[in-house]
């Protein structure tokens, strides 16, 4: 297995295990930051414009300076570049972090950002549909607020943490969260897709998902795949005791079908055939 020695930190390529960072980080501090995880096969990374697209209209929602390498897509060649220097040829997790540079309390003293990028071997080098199918349950213990926050990938993740160990005590695949309105929302790191005979539906981002990058690819291969498309309703409970199909989706596993959500049991013809059109899509290049 790959070792993954070096870490990029403003533009410079730092030994990992010897690098640390200031305990006045803000975004240890404050989680006054925001980040992108990138799936990458090889040297290519998989849908990045989408990824620099998302992460650059957070900054500009956090008040965040966006520096010229971001700006103009140039760490594309810094990540990279880093790729090559840990020697990660095959699947790769790719986590980008920015955040405000310290200074002030809960008042920065300045907009300026620093970034890191590190990387993760991982066993998929393309999408794989997972064999055994998820249980799922809903997380209403709390609910996610709506706001203008909700759509982006902020480090503030407590909300998904308390999620996740609801879903490990129940031993859970996944599960749902709802917000303040009751309304579906997502998985605790993906985007929540229903199938009901010709009709794919999605929560739409009003009600506070994360504006997922594999969400954007699937509402493609929906349109051309001829299935009516709902990503302006609100989704329910009875959305999902209706349904035919349920999966979730993320930028790292592709798509994720869902078996179970109490008694309701689910097929995986659509999700299997768009993991295909999935690949073809995010690989076509190589």
């Amino acid at each position: 297995m790959p070792i993954n020695t070096f870490i990029l930190y403003n533009s410079d390529y730092r030994i990992r295990d010897e690098f640390g960072l200031s305990f006045k980080n803000r975004a240890f501090c404050y989680g006054d930051a925001l980040f992108e995880t990138m799936h990458a096969n090889g040297t290519e990374i998989q849908f990045f414009e989408d990824h620099l697209a998302r992460l650059k209209y957070g900054m500009k929602i956090l008040g965040m300076k966006i520096p010229t390498v971001i700006e103009t897509g140039y760490i594309k060649k810094e990540i990279i570049k880093l790729l090559h220097k840990n020697k990660l040829y095959q699947g790769v997790r790719i986590r980008l972090n920015v955040f405000r540079n310290e200074g002030g309390k809960y008042t920065p003293e300045n907009d300026s950002i620093s970034y890191l990028a590190e990387t993760e071997y991982i066993d998929n080098d393309h999408y794989e549909l997972n064999q055994k199918g998820l249980i799922i349950d809903l997380y209403n213990e709390i609910k996610k607020p709506v706001n203008s926050f909700a759509n982006l990938k902020t480090s503030n993740a407590l909300l998904y943490i308390m999620a996740g160990k609801f879903a490990k005590k129940h031993i859970l695949g996944d599960c749902i969260l709802i917000n303040e309105y009751d309304h579906l929302v997502e998985g605790i790191s993906s985007n929540l897709f229903i199938l009901k005979g010709d009709k794919i539906s999605t929560s739409p981002l009003k009600d506070g998902p994360v504006a997922g990058i594999m969400r954007k690819q699937i509402l493609k291969i929906a349109d051309k795949h001829g299935l009516k498309i709902n990503f302006e309703t609100s989704l329910k409970e009875e959305d999902l005791l209706n349904a035919d199909e349920v999966f979730l989706t993320n930028a790292i596993t592709g798509i994720r079908w869902v078996l179970a959500y109490k008694d309701r049991r689910y097929f995986n013809n659509i999700a299997r055939q768009f993991i295909d059109k999935l690949n073809l899509m995010a690989f076509e290049n190589q």
